[in-house]
C-alpha cells in the first residue's frame, strides 16, 4: 500500500524562480506511482538555474491515496546536472505526520555526503521512539559507572539514585552505553 492513485503535483524551485504547481500526468509506465516503481516524467519549464528545493504532494483523493516517496531525481537538460531530493517518508493523512505534501531541499552529495540520509534515519528513529517521552511516562536510564538508575519523573524530578521499582509502575528502561 505504498503507491497512490491520487493526483500528484510538484513545484520545482531554482535561483531564477519556480515552475508553479504542475500535475505529474504522463509517466513512461502504464500505471504510475506503484510501490517499488520508478516513474519518469517530462516537465517543461523555463530554465530555473541551480535548483534548491521542490514541493511535492497529492490531492488526497481516490482509494489508497497514501503514498510512500523515496526520492525525486531531476536532470537539468541545459546544464546536464542531476539534482536529488530525498524524502523517504509517507505522504498520507493516516501515516507519519499526516502531511500529503512535502518540501524537500536538494541533496548536494559532493558537499554533504550522507548527511541527508543520516537526518532521515534520525527522524525515523525519533518517530519510533517518541512515544516514550509523552507526558506521564517515567524514564529510567542505566548508568554503568554507578551501576544504578537515573529516573526522570513526569513531574520533572530527577532521581540519580532511582530504584528499578517505583510507585509509577510502568517504567521504560533504556540502556545507554558510553
Amino acid at each position: 500500500n505504498a503507491g497512490t492513485e491520487a493526483d500528484v503535483y510538484i513545484c520545482v524551485y531554482g535561483e531564477r524562480g519556480d515552475t508553479g504547481s504542475r500535475q505529474l500526468l504522463r509517466s513512461q509506465k502504464s500505471k504510475k506511482f506503484l510501490k517499488g516503481q520508478t516513474d519518469i516524467f517530462a516537465v517543461e519549464a523555463v530554465h530555473l538555474g541551480h535548483l534548491y528545493k521542490i514541493v511535492i504532494g497529492h490531492n488526497g483523493l481516490g482509494s489508497g491515496n497514501g503514498w510512500f516517496l523515496d526520492k525525486v531525481a531531476i536532470k537539468d537538460p541545459v546544464t546536464d546536472l542531476d539534482y536529488t531530493f530525498l524524502c523517504h517518508r509517507w505522504l498520507d493523512q493516516g501515516q507519519d505526520d499526516g502531511n500529503i505534501a512535502r518540501e524537500l531541499p536538494v541533496t548536494d552529495a559532493s558537499t554533504f555526503p550522507g548527511r541527508q540520509e543520516l537526518e532521515l534515519k534520525r527522524e525515523e528513529t525519533w518517530a519510533a521512539e517518541k512515544w516514550k517521552f509523552q507526558k506521564g511516562n517515567t524514564l529510567q536510564f542505566y548508568n554503568r559507572v554507578t551501576r544504578g538508575f537515573i529516573c526522570l519523573y513526569p513531574d520533572s524530578r530527577v532521581d540519580a539514585l532511582g530504584d528499578k521499582k517505583n510507585k509509577y509502575g510502568k517504567v521504560f528502561s533504556m540502556w545507554m552505553y558510553a
